[in-house]
């Protein structure tokens, strides 16, 4: 029997409709993924032979081909309103008796949800077909992310027909949800980035918001993002009575929604359900740092009112942080990008809200004295809105006896000898003397184009200040956004400097691991002990979660510098920066040739001056070939090179550890040349 290639295309996407209906909504898929696969390459290839026949809300419409150049706003028909938080019944009661003076004699139907952490969203549907997207932005006015959110799988591009609901078939229907990522996925996703190198993601609710504000929506589409609906909108306020006709109804009409939801007429109830989360909350598929409580009643929500953004109706109750405890291994301070020292406490690596974290900011001298944190304290980890590790609380009952009082300025001194530090009257924080942040990203910016780190050329001193001076750079990664439009409009470049620097930045875009962590300015951390991390660790992601054992197993990196490396990656402006490289395109790689090249395991000291080569063109002949170049002779120093007459402390040394002297020659043939 011949199919016409339109009815048959028509039912085929009923069916798929229907399949994911099915999946996503009810939860209980009547067919296999191969199966549904099957028949969207069979409507795939109907659509190629008959391009005509291809409707908007065909699945294979969702991934649009073209980035977007930037998001439009969009003003919200109706605010995207927050809620007020509480964290106790007392709370909750006190919440209760201020909806009974405004609406007395009124008895109280209270509708309950688990709160999802992700990206707020408003769907709109008209005449039941998927119209337009718009993220909640700052409540009032949004971006427009239709394409984006058309990518994903779950959200149908048409409303199912339902005899019940279907006065919300026409018109305008919006409905409200969160953009999120299911735990699993997540993990599934990091799994493949860490067997790939690739820097891991931090949370699901970042990956989420993040991933919705990418222009291009075939990155969006690779993505496992989810919707989950918790509101229906109509213009006409009396098309939904309660809050749960507008759950029924979002499940009749093919939207996913929570499928905790609850009614209650008890106070007692309610708060039996809010316990009962508190301990099953891990359980779900979706991060959750609460509850939402409501008046299910929509008339008398409307009646209570809003006050500023919150709506006196409704309140979101807030679990505590997931805690933990663990032994601060170490205290270590970080030098922000503004000269601002902050101190980090380093310990043994624990499991907080589905993540491991092995450092927490403790903010300040000030935090440290009240808390009275000490090296060896067994202290109390949680996570501030279950994403930021801080220090809670020290048990000082395990407190042992060796543990001795931080005493910040001391440690200052000792951590960063070469610096001077003030305390500006009135602040909190220590910050470097005479260091404005100006200055210190110039000097960080030629530190990241020198030779040695991305040897970026025409990048130097006067380039960069210029560069510091029009605030067309606020950190080392803005030097890949710079365009040559921006650079003309500078009294320093015309049309060939311009296009001459451009190119210089962006033929830097793959630099090697080593020279990029050399560039990176962590403190003590020069070129030789960025080749020995990149060596052991391999990929920056690896190093960024090492812990501070870890690092100093590492054959040439000593206390003090793993105690730098952790307070660099402890530091979140950091972490936003490697972040940002890498959305700008800059992949650092690492030459695994380099870990196993002829001059493996030998290292050399070069003393006087050389005839063919000046010394760093000596260090970086001998690292390419895998060796290690070091700047006097020590313990495991293979070779002393001697360009002129050698010292009498350097022969002593070398006769003392067994290094062999040669002369050029004979490290000209060492080095194959």
């Amino acid at each position: 029997m011949q199919h016409h290639p339109k009815r048959r295309a028509q039912s085929i996407i009923e069916q798929l409709q229907e399949w994911s209906y099915e999946y996503y909504v009810l939860d209980n898929p009547s067919t296999d993924d191969a199966s549904y696969d099957a028949l969207m390459q069979e409507l795939k290839k109907i659509e190629t032979d008959h391009p005509e026949l291809i409707v908007a809300n065909s699945p294979t419409q969702r991934v649009g081909g073209v980035p977007l150049d930037k998001f439009q706003k969009v003003k919200h028909s109706r605010p995207m309103i927050s809620l007020n938080d509480v964290f106790n019944r007392e709370e909750v009661e006190a919440w209760v008796v201020r909806m009974d003076k405004l609406l007395p004699g009124k008895s109280h139907e209270f509708f309950c949800d688990t709160k999802q952490d992700g990206l707020a969203c408003a769907l709109l549907y008209q005449d039941g077909v998927f119209i337009q997207a718009i993220t909640r932005g700052d409540g009032k006015v949004g971006e427009d992310v239709t394409t984006n959110v058309r990518t994903i799988k779950n959200i149908p591009l048409t409303l199912r027909r339902n005899k019940k609901y279907d006065s919300l078939l026409k018109g305008r229907t919006e409905i409200r949800g969160e953009i999120i990522m299911y735990k699993s996925a997540f993990e599934k996703l990091n799994k493949k980035r860490k067997a790939e190198g690739l820097p891991l993601f931090k949370n699901p609710r970042n990956l989420s918001a993040g991933t919705i504000r990418q222009l291009d929506p075939r990155l969006v589409a690779e993505r496992p993002l989810m919707f989950l609906g918790y509101d229906v909108l109509r213009q006409n306020p009396d098309d939904i009575p309660t809050n749960m006709y507008a759950y029924e109804a979002m499940t009749a009409l093919g939207i996913p929604r929570s499928k905790e939801a609850s009614l209650f007429t008890d106070l007692n109830k309610v708060m039996h359900f809010v316990d009962e989360w508190d301990k099953k909350r891990h359980e779900l598929p979706f991060n959750t740092d609460g509850l939402v409580i409501k008046v299910n009643d929509r008339q008398a929500f409307e009646r209570l009112g809003i006050v500023g953004k919150n709506p006196r109706g409704a309140v979101a109750y807030k679990y505590e942080a997931e805690k933990a405890t663990t032994i601060v291994k170490d205290i270590v301070i970080s030098i922000g990008r503004t000269g601002a020292a902050t101190p980090v406490a380093v310990f043994d690596p624990v499991q907080i809200a589905g993540t491991t974290v092995q450092h927490a900011s403790l903010h300040n001298a000030d935090e440290i004295e009240r808390k009275d944190v000490r090296i060896g304290d067994t202290v109390v980890i949680f996570k501030a809105g279950d994403i930021i590790p801080q220090v809670e609380s020290v048990i000082k009952k395990l407190r042992p006896s060796s543990a001795s009082m931080f005493k910040f300025k001391e440690e200052l001194k000792r951590q960063y000898p070469e610096l001077e530090f003030v305390r500006p009257e009135g602040e909190a924080v220590y910050r470097v003397k005479g260091a404005t942040g100006p200055l210190l990203l110039q000097r960080a910016l030629q530190h990241f184009a020198s030779k040695g780190a991305l040897d970026i050329d025409t990048l130097g001193e006067k380039n960069v200040i210029a560069l510091v001076d029009a605030h067309l750079v606020s950190d080392l990664a803005d030097i890949f956004k710079i365009t040559k439009e921006q650079l003309l409009k500078l009294d320093r470049f015309a049309d060939i400097s311009a296009a001459k620097l451009i190119k210089a930045i962006n033929d830097k875009k793959q630099p090697e691991l080593s020279q990029f962590l050399y560039g990176l300015g962590i403190r003590h951390v020069g070129i030789q002990t960025a080749i020995d991390l990149v060596s052991y660790f391999g990929s920056m992601q690896k190093l960024q979660h090492a812990s501070i054992d870890e690092l100093r197993s590492v054959e040439g990196v000593g206390e003090i510098v793993a105690e730098s490396v952790i307070a660099w990656f402890a530091d979140e402006d950091n972490v936003q920066l490697l972040e940002k490289f890498q959305k700008l395109g800059v992949l650092p790689y690492h030459d695994k040739a380099l870990d196993f090249g002829p001059l493996k395991d030998k290292s050399f000291v070069v003393t006087g001056t050389l005839q063919s080569m000046s010394r760093d063109e000596a260090a970086d002949k001998i690292r390419s070939l895998g060796g290690t170049f070091q700047s006097s002779v020590g313990k495991g120093t293979t070779y002393l090179v001697a360009g002129g007459k050698v010292g009498e402390s350097k022969l002593r040394n070398a006769q003392k550890y067994g290094t062999q002297v040669i002369n050029e020659t004979q490290f000209l043939k060492v080095i194959g040349k």
